[in-house]
């Protein structure tokens, strides 16, 4: 994977509204590749933590609202197929999608990171930024445990620092958007 920022490209991020949710688009996002596909593909499972993030401004620090995310990744090596499970607090909330091609587990990654509608400025420009990692197997010790994912430690451990390796992420920012100006669609079926 490469790290890239894309505002105003062709392949850039698209954002629009889904019934109550802002969700964002991107038509050609390939993060399963290179060193964590290698590593799906001797058995273990990847967990790839995802973050949507709206701001006033492209550079600022602090988001207007936010949403985070991580996702456990596994490779059956016989059907040649993915497995994706949304990790969050509760194991009895927890939801997998099974019998994936890659895109289609990229795509419940995405359809996964979003925002309630009540939470964007509605008078106001915002910026929108996408950013998709895997996380590395040290990183997840201790946030990930029996009851489930520690959220505020998984904050502050992905996203407070930066990456081991910056060419293993995908980083997309666009805008200015306006909340009026947004194209709306019906909902989505796979959101969890």
């Amino acid at each position: 994977m490469s790290s890239v920022t894309a505002a105003g490209a062709s392949d850039s991020l698209s954002v629009y509204l889904d019934g109550d949710y802002l969700r964002v688009n991107l038509p050609h996002l390939d993060f399963l590749k290179g060193k964590p596909l290698e590593r799906l593909k001797d058995g273990a499972t990847v967990i790839f933590s995802g973050h949507l993030k709206l701001s006033a401004s492209p550079n600022a620090l602090l988001p207007v609202a936010q949403s985070v995310a991580s996702f456990a990744v596994s490779y059956d090596i016989w059907e040649e197929r993915f497995s994706v499970t949304k990790l969050t607090q509760s194991k009895e909330a927890r939801h997998t999608w099974s019998h994936l091609s890659a895109q289609a587990a990229e795509a419940i990654c995405l359809d996964n990171l979003v925002i309630d509608r009540g939470q964007v400025p509605a008078d106001k420009d915002f910026f929108v930024q996408l950013e998709l990692r895997p996380d590395d197997a040290k990183d997840q010790l201790g946030i990930i445990g029996n009851p489930g994912i520690d959220v505020t430690r998984f904050l502050i451990e992905m996203f407070g620092k930066p990456p081991r390796s910056p060419q293993e992420r995908v980083l997309y920012s666009s805008g200015p958007f306006r909340l009026s100006d947004l194209k709306r669609t019906e909902v989505r079926s796979t959101r969890g």
